[in-house]
């Protein structure tokens, strides 16, 4: 195989940008895009693009045999089902986060993927993070030797609005669900316990639709190490993305990404600029390598780095982190054999 022919499923924000960094690599064809909500807007988006089909029903790319991989960028309680059908109609599948929101529906979906024998990749794209991916591969080889302790720490800049905080599936399963999977992804070891506790610190209208916006989770790992993560809704400074591990022979560090690595360094004061802003500034260059990768996949017939069983993984965790916040308690969670 030496193009690609994609149809996009899902015209928001993330579908977007998907569409962009696809149209950067040569052996990309962008087909088809649906949406539910289809605009004069929208349909001018798509002729700029060189989009040439645009339709509300999702199934007409399905059932395009030109098509031959999906993007699912709708929203997270369409996933699994049209996993399934994108499976069974042949098509290589890159999903965004989470698979869904059931771990028993994710599962399912799972199945039919691999009955079907095509690739599924899961849109974690801090995998993809030239820093994080940088302390993964210095973990790997040993260089701060038998991990001890991992701190991961993600906060947003600001909260969202209540409307997408009802239907987000809650802190865990849409934010940490990223930190969940980047702990398994630089560990290199299963998360086996999981504590968690949280609060309505930062606006109580999260608190009254049923959520929470800060959280410290605890983690404990096969391989006997130790994780912490803290989250919030709001770092008024920025978007705050670090972490470290520390092993018997040191540790890793990857610190926020800034708009410049200057330091002005004066009598009165030491000072550098903020973290960048958001996400799409944050992880710009990990989107485009993370659909470099799944097109890479596809091409050349090898395996995904990020795949449907990593998605379930941070799934469960973020179940039994819920589970621990309602119950007070530790949870524990069965190990899983990769297929």
């Amino acid at each position: 195989m030496t193009t690609l022919t994609i149809g996009i499923i899902g015209a928001g924000r993330i579908g977007r940008l998907h569409v962009d960094n696809l149209r950067l690599i040569p052996q990309i064809r962008i087909k088809s895009i649906s949406d539910v909500f289809v605009t004069d807007q929208l349909k001018a988006w798509a002729e700029e693009k060189q989009i040439e089909v645009v339709t509300t029903d999702y199934h007409d790319l399905l059932n395009d045999s030109e098509i031959q991989a999906i993007f699912i960028c709708s929203p997270t309680t369409t996933h699994a089902t049209i996993i399934k059908e994108a499976a069974e109609a042949g098509k290589h599948i890159f999903c965004e986060k989470p698979v869904s929101f059931s771990v028993e529906e994710t599962e399912a979906a799972l199945a039919v993927v691999e009955k079907a024998g095509v690739k599924l990749q899961v849109g974690f794209n801090r995998r993809f993070d030239a820093n994080f991916r940088k302390v993964h591969n210095l973990v790997k080889e040993g260089a701060i030797g038998t991990p001890h302790v991992l701190k991961i720490t993600s906060r947003d800049p600001q909260p969202p609005g209540v409307d997408y905080i009802k239907s987000s599936g809650g802190l865990f399963m849409d934010m940490t669900i990223h930190d969940f999977d980047m702990a398994r992804y630089i560990m290199g070891s299963e998360v086996v316990e999981v504590s968690a506790h949280g609060a309505v610190l930062v606006d109580p209208a999260i608190g009254e639709a049923g959520d929470i916006d800060t959280a410290i989770i605890t983690l404990k790992f096969e391989n006997g190490a130790l994780g912490v993560i803290d989250n919030s809704r709001q770092a008024v400074y920025g978007y705050d993305q670090r972490l470290e591990i520390f092993g018997d022979k040191g540790t890793a560090q990857a610190d926020n990404v800034r708009e410049t690595t200057v330091e002005l360094s004066t009598v009165e004061r030491v000072e550098k600029e903020k973290p960048l802003y958001f996400f799409l500034e944050r992880y710009t260059q990990a989107y485009v390598e993370e659909v470099n990768e799944f097109i890479s996949v596809c091409l050349k017939d090898s395996e995904v780095s990020c795949s449907g069983f990593d998605g379930l993984q941070a799934e469960r965790i973020a179940k039994a982190a819920k589970q621990s916040l309602e119950t007070g308690v530790p949870v524990q969670l069965k190990p899983l054999v990769k297929a």
